[in-house]
């Protein structure tokens, strides 16, 4: 009986591990672009990388934005995917739909200006990125 404690801890973390990899993989489904602002997200990627990396280093913003983004490139960063490339849609798009997420609370807190401020694209660009957002409401 006591040499089989590590198979019950093994099996716990497993399953711990699986929920909280399905709560995120539900997660990302719920905040994910609707229609074809998905498409247009993933096409703004490039813009989006500079504007999180400018956000982050930008020492006016409040440190709780500056933390989020940090840890949003720090997911970027990371060689593993949260939901494999092999399951449609949400597998070539998880990134986008991280992003999208973590932009709209940080628009929320930092405010349009900040973010226009640092938006290294277009205005077109940035009018997709204010609709993805939320900026529009703002």
């Amino acid at each position: 009986m006591t040499g089989t404690w590590w198979l019950d801890v093994l099996i716990g973390v497993v399953a711990a591990v699986l929920v909280t990899w399905l709560v995120l993989v539900v997660a990302l489904v719920v905040v994910r672009p609707r229609g074809g602002l998905l498409r247009e997200a993933m096409r703004l990627l490039p813009d989006v990388l500079r504007l999180v990396r400018r956000l982050a280093a930008d020492r006016d913003l409040p440190r709780g934005v500056r933390v989020r983004l940090g840890l949003l490139l720090a997911y970027l960063a990371f060689p593993f995917d949260l939901v494999p490339d092999f399951i449609p849609v949400l597998g070539y798009a998880d990134d986008a739909i991280v992003v999208t997420a973590v932009l709209r609370s940080v628009v929320r807190r930092a405010g349009i200006d900040a973010v226009r401020r640092h938006w290294p694209g277009t205005d077109d660009g940035f009018a997709v990125l204010a609709r993805l957002t939320g900026l529009n409401r703002t």
